[in-house]
């Protein structure tokens, strides 16, 4: 594993980093780190050994996620959702699929949220129907990372007879009826392209379905939130890791020249600075207290997770927002890169499930309350 991870930071390095700025200025799609990423395995690292994959588990993913969010948060996100999607297709997907992703020759991502049902991923309004021995799949999903840009997508709907909210389906990319409507010119994260998809009359077959009919919801709970919150929580952390060493970067750099001191030898300033820190370290403690708690199959082990998105979440907008005040003026330009985490960092409150809407689930889970 220390191979693989020695080849993410040479990449980091010699293509994310260099391209962040531009992926953010542009909004382009990060294609040349997802190559490389590709090449080295990283993309395959969550698939089983027996089809050629890494065998790696959520702890390595999120760490692969942290150390790409410090660089670049659009390559970040566009790798959180492969994994996320990732974990149907290994556990329900077919061989040749698993293969592909194992070889780094296949990029998916989730297709959940709907124009209809918004951040309520639970309650899919698209429609499965059978028709002529193949699957009708039509839905507007409103938003869905990496669009156009994956090879496959795992598809949200509902059920196609059985009760149950939803079902879940591999769809491939492209497909006749499948489309990609609009464009994403968002506030942050601008490369991972975010935008609304269509399905109108896509045809699958039956064997595109991802475990059982009307089981996609337990499915997604038990499979896929566990891994998409915490590594969530980890490109939070690494955005806020970043930050913090910006913004040290600059205090250290920076001159009061009629004081002959840095910035960092004002008082007020190196509080702002170490509360960065705090809030860092206190959101990392927590990922690896709810990577131990999953580890161990502690009781409390679906709580932390609940709890790790969003506090890593709003913890990374409070740092984030302290680093463009400590930094000043400066933090406003560009070229200094702080601005660029100040945005990206607000994703992770509106990203499905919701800050608010996780917030809801813990209250309910420690009252003793279904979660939906």
């Amino acid at each position: 594993m220390s191979d693989h991870l020695e080849q993410l930071d040479r990449i980091i390095e010699e293509v994310v980093a260099p391209r962040a700025a531009e992926v953010d200025s542009t909004g382009a799609f990060p294609r040349e780190a997802l190559d490389a990423l590709g090449q080295a395995g990283i993309l395959g690292l969550t698939t089983g050994t027996a089809v050629g994959g890494g065998g790696q588990g959520l702890d390595v993913a999120a760490e692969v996620v942290r150390r790409l969010a410090s660089s670049c948060g659009s390559t970040a996100m566009v790798v959180l959702m492969h994994y996320a999607g990732t974990v149907l297709i290994e556990n329900h997907g077919p061989e040749d699929v698993r293969r592909a992703i194992a070889a780094g020759e296949h990029l998916t991502t989730l297709a959940f949220s709907e124009v209809g049902s918004r951040s309520h991923f639970w309650a899919p309004q698209g429609t499965a129907t059978a028709a002529d021995g193949f699957v009708r799949l039509d839905a507007a999903k409103s938003w869905v990372t990496s669009a156009g840009q994956t090879n496959s997508y795992v598809w949200s709907s509902r059920p196609l007879e059985a009760e149950g909210p939803m079902t879940l389906w591999l769809v491939p990319w492209p497909t006749q009826g499948l489309s990609v409507a609009g464009t994403f010119d968002g506030l942050g994260l601008r490369g991972n392209g975010s935008t609304p998809m269509v399905a109108d009359g896509v045809m699958v077959p039956s064997d595109a379905m991802l475990g059982g009919d009307g089981a996609g919801l337990d499915l997604a709970l038990a499979e896929v939130l566990p891994w998409f919150l915490v590594m969530s929580a980890a490109f939070s952390i690494g955005l806020m890791e970043a930050v913090t060493a910006e913004t040290g970067t600059h205090l250290t750099s920076t001159r009061l020249e009629h004081l002959d001191q840095t910035l960092a030898e004002q008082p007020l300033v190196r509080v702002d600075h170490a509360r960065m820190r705090i809030a860092t370290d206190q959101a990392g403690a927590l990922l690896g207290d709810t990577l131990a708690a999953l580890g161990a199959g502690r009781e409390d082990a679906m709580l932390r997770v609940l709890e790790v998105k969003a506090a890593a979440g709003e913890a990374a907008i409070a740092v984030t927002d302290v680093a463009m005040k400590v930094c000043g003026g400066a933090a406003f330009r560009k070229e200094l890169g702080i601005e660029r985490r100040f945005r990206d960092a607000r994703a992770s409150r509106v990203m499905a499930p919701t800050t608010d809407a996780l917030l809801d689930f813990i209250g309910r889970a420690i009252n003793g309350l279904p979660l939906l």
